[in-house]
């Protein structure tokens, strides 16, 4: 059991922490005011290899491993939420569908430009009537000659208006229940029929765009289809276990930022003559912070240590993305009561780090649904 990191883990977390604090954190608060996608910044990343990170070089990636990969999504979480989600989604969700799932004539296609940060990935499962329950959903896909017409509607999809590859989940057997769920490829920019309704203003979690899609007869053809016909709803839960990690690792990066700030303002902020860190109630507040912190890293990177092994880490990514989603707003609360009536302004960034992380707790599986899925793995 080694609790430590290799070289080159460490070298991808300088590298990434690097490049967060001279360029994301600098542009962290105008990201939350504007809302709008850092495209800027995206292409920074492609160029340094982090919008392909754990995807084998031969399609573009930079071939590091998951632990390497969750400390990437942890910095420049750290930096901006939005930001977090931004990579998060394209990689984790819409990469990963193509790399499990694509043969090798779609991976070199599709996943080669998401890999070397040419084109922006989404993934479109959710929708108004299913979210949680995913064979509730409407959107349905029906054989057309050498292809499939798709027709119905997503919400919540992150990445949804910026992407130029999104993998489109719907039913090609509506009386089939979730084995009657099949994923495609959709490329918005080539494909009639395909349109973004708007995009949703968010709580927090901005620059990353969330927006709302509808299908009109949108033809694809069927060498688009991921895998085999009616394998989406499995496609999906596999694609949704590994994502968890990543939102583990996003948890982490903004209850890092969250202590952080609060130590630092408790370390210049005084009252009654001393630092109010000196105060036995605001030590015992950054204790805590720091020890659920540690505590979410440990549960992220021994889910990841599963996925890398080959073992069944369902259990281990659910009880990472739960207790790390719960820490990270608890800590970003905290965070808010150190800076007291300062902390509830815009003026500092320890309001922004309260409003991205409760998102962690409600996107890629609430927190109710991560408890089923914990308390079914312990009655197995």
């Amino acid at each position: 059991m080694d609790f430590s990191l290799s070289a080159e883990q460490k070298q991808i977390r300088d590298m990434v922490s690097e490049f967060v604090d001279e360029e994301v954190v600098p542009q962290a608060a105008e990201i939350d005011e504007r809302d709008e996608f850092p495209r800027d910044l995206v292409d920074e990343m492609g160029d340094l290899g982090l919008m392909g990170m754990p995807f084998p070089e031969e399609y573009g990636g930079a071939g590091l491993d998951y632990h390497s990969y969750a400390i990437g999504i942890e910095e420049i979480s750290r930096g901006s939420g939005g930001l977090g989600t931004v990579v998060a989604a394209h990689i984790s969700l819409a990469g990963n569908m193509l790399y499990e799932f694509g043969d090798e004539a779609q991976k070199e296609e599709y996943l080669t430009p998401l890999a070397e940060g040419d084109d922006i990935g989404a993934f479109a499962l959710s929708e108004p009537q299913a979210g949680s329950d995913v064979p509730a959903m409407d959107t349905t896909a029906e054989k057309d000659g050498d292809g499939y017409v798709i027709d119905g509607g997503k919400l919540w999809i992150s990445n949804g208006s910026v992407a130029d590859t999104i993998t489109v989940f719907a039913k090609t057997d509506p009386d089939a229940g979730n084995k009657g769920i099949s994923s495609f490829v959709v490329r918005p920019e080539e494909d009639d029929g395909f349109i973004v309704e708007g995009t949703e203003d968010k709580l927090g979690d901005k620059g990353c765009p969330t927006a709302e899609l509808r299908f009109d007869d949108c033809y694809v053809p069927e060498d688009r289809m991921l895998g085999e016909e009616g394998r989406g709803f499995v496609q999906a839960l596999k694609t949704l276990n590994g994502g968890r990690i990543t939102i583990a690792a996003r948890s982490v990066g903004i209850a890092r930022a969250a202590l952080d700030e609060a130590l630092d303002y408790a370390q210049e902020r005084e009252q009654f003559e001393q630092p109010i860190g000196e105060f036995q109630s605001i030590k015992h507040k950054l204790a805590d912070m720091d020890t659920k912190v540690q505590a979410a890293k440990m549960l992220m990177h021994k889910a990841a240590d599963k996925k890398i092994r080959g073992e069944d880490y369902i259990k281990d990514a659910a009880q990472a993305k739960l207790y790390g989603s719960e820490i990270s707003r608890e800590v970003a609360n905290e965070g808010i009561q150190i800076h007291g009536g300062y902390g509830y302004t815009k003026d500092f960034p320890a309001e922004r780090f309260y409003r991205d992380a409760k998102l962690n707790e409600i996107y890629e599986g609430t927190s109710e649904i991560l408890r089923n899925t914990i308390g079914d793995h312990l009655q197995q």
